[in-house]
């Protein structure tokens, strides 16, 4: 039976070593990094999540700032924000929470923000200097994300991390990708390259998935279909990441439902060595990814603002 992979105590370990990160950043060159988070709409979910996200960023040490604006909210509004603070030396980083009103054109707004203040690592120049292998930090023989001059997409930095903080060696073993989203799929699987895996991405038009699953040491679900990934689909020991987290059907919870992951969770945990849990598993470490992105982003302004 697998050994769990607990997103939960990682993250929290994370965040204790950020929390001293954030007192050398102020010691060292006087500032204290700032996150702006900006909600627009009434979403609970999304409400939710920028909840979690500044109450992470008090506990770390981190100035947050939050600008709220109504489903109503024009674009040429939201996009006079995003310059005002992309001009606010006090924020080091941006994060406009997703998704946006259907009459807000998220591309816009998301390339609008600062390349050196898009926290999500979503613009455009970030993803490309991602596929760029610039991951391989100059003049370091040792991969960190601490180490490259860009921002990685949060999500996936924090499937790498969590592999990392379990001891599974990467490099030379067979990693499939189940997605090929922008968000995660596509962010992930180079990250997997960089770390010189051999990857596949599976997707709605592989022939076979179950069997190009089958071939991997390390599996990524990440295409957001309850259950999809069977215990059958794995070779024996490997090493499951579960990004998905989907809501289903369950009349004997209070909330008449529970989340459940992109695999089938009783039967995959009977093949994995290691497997996240959804909930509890890749979701706190996005959060933590989010502060070490705002954190490194006040670093390399502060020592470019000293050059």
């Amino acid at each position: 039976m697998a050994k769990l992979i607990d997103g939960n105590a990682i993250a929290a370990q994370i965040r204790v070593e950020l929390t001293e990160k954030v007192k050398e950043v102020q010691e060292t060159y006087g500032v204290t990094p700032g996150l702006a988070v900006v909600l627009v709409g009434g979403r609970t979910d999304s409400a939710t999540y920028v909840r979690m996200k500044k109450k992470a960023c008090t506990e770390t040490g981190i100035a947050s700032y939050g600008f709220d604006y109504g489903a109503d909210v024009s674009e040429e509004e939201l996009l006079a924000k995003i310059h005002e603070l992309n001009a606010d030396p006090k924020i080091n980083g941006i994060l406009v929470q997703l998704p946006l009103p259907p009459h807000i054109n998220e591309h816009l707004i998301l390339d609008s923000i600062l390349k050196h203040k898009d926290v999500d690592g979503l613009h455009p120049l970030n993803v490309a200097q991602l596929a760029n292998t610039k991951t391989h930090a100059p003049g370091r023989s040792a991969w960190s994300f601490d180490s490259i001059d860009f921002h990685v997409s949060c999500t996936p930095q924090g499937c790498i991390e969590l592999l990392d903080r379990s001891g599974v060696s990467i490099e030379g073993k067979e990693a499939v990708v189940i997605g090929r989203s922008n968000m995660v799929g596509i962010p992930v699987a180079l990250l997997l390259m960089q770390r010189n895996a051999t990857v596949t991405i599976a997707h709605s038009r592989t022939k076979d998935i179950a069997e190009t699953v089958r071939r991997a040491d390390i599996v990524v679900a990440a295409v957001g279909r309850a259950e999809m990934v069977k215990g059958s689909w794995l070779k024996p020991g490997a090493v499951v990441i579960d990004v998905g987290i989907n809501s289903v059907d369950d009349p004997t919870s209070k909330k008449g439902y529970k989340l459940v992951g992109d695999c089938d969770f009783n039967e995959c945990k009977e093949v994995a060595s290691l497997i996240t849990p959804v909930p509890g598993g890749v979701g706190p470490m996005t959060i933590a990814m989010l502060l070490r992105n705002t954190i490194n982003g006040t670093i390399r302004s502060a020592i470019e603002a000293q050059a």
